[in-house]
């Protein structure tokens, strides 16, 4: 399995298809099993690449505080890496302010933005929520399978989970330019209604698409999740 050596870390990633490439970022806790459902339908007419985050699945995970600036400096490398001048990012919760970030230093590199499940800051009402759903799951299962098969201790979830909700970008959403289609589960008590809708008004002209489900609907409503993102891409960033 391919890793590489990006920044300060060696990153574990993976390449399924050919044609435009679409890379996809995970949340917290997670591996690229996150996407195992969705990677066979953006494959068949895609370069889909997806990759471990700093502190979890195989890549390596240093015991030192992570940022989501950082985490994003990562995902530009794997795209250097691989020769990928521009790509459409898809991001899922921690995996979307990651894309957020990417998409704000390195504009260039990313041509359409999808953002799942996520929102531009997090409150103190949706920390304790995280809190209290991922961190005693994490916790409790250390070193299995929980999240999208991934292996993490402990203190790697805590470094992502710190970077994650110490992360603010609504100051900068006017200034993201990439057509950006943005979904959320309506049952989703992670990233709420009103933070959805502050991030939807702060990036001009993005497109707001809500689907039935919690935070993790894009699994349990695969079908759905796939066929409105193909349908972005497939129009350009046009209307659904």
């Amino acid at each position: 399995m391919p890793t590489t050596r990006i920044n300060d870390i060696e990153v574990y990633y993976e390449v399924h298809g050919d044609g435009e490439p679409l890379l996809l970022i995970g949340g917290l806790g997670s591996s690229v099993g996150l996407f195992r459902r969705a990677i066979p339908v953006f494959s068949k007419d895609r370069k889909v690449v997806a990759f471990d985050n700093r502190g979890a699945g195989r890549t390596d995970k240093p015991d030192a505080p992570y940022t989501i600036e950082m985490m994003a400096d990562d995902a530009a490398g794997v795209l250097s890496v691989l020769g990928i001048e521009r790509a459409d990012v898809l991001g899922v919760s921690m995996g979307g302010r990651i894309a957020m970030a990417l998409a704000l230093r390195y504009p260039r590199s990313v041509k359409r933005l999808i953002l799942v499940s996520t929102t531009a800051r997090v409150t103190k009402e949706t920390r304790s929520a995280l809190s209290l759903r991922f961190g005693r799951i994490s916790k409790r299962i250390t070193g299995s399978g929980a999240f999208g098969g991934s292996t993490q201790p402990y203190r790697a979830f805590r470094r992502q989970f710190d970077a994650s909700t110490n992360f603010d970008c609504t100051d900068g959403l006017g200034t993201i330019a990439a057509p950006t289609l943005i979904m959320r589960g309506d049952r989703d008590t992670i990233a709420p209604a009103d933070l959805v809708e502050e991030l939807h008004s702060g990036i001009k002209g993005s497109k707001l698409e809500v689907l039935k489900g919690g935070h993790r609907f894009f699994i349990f409503h695969n079908e759905a999740f796939t066929d409105a993102v193909s349908a972005f891409l497939r129009d350009d960033g046009a209307p659904l």
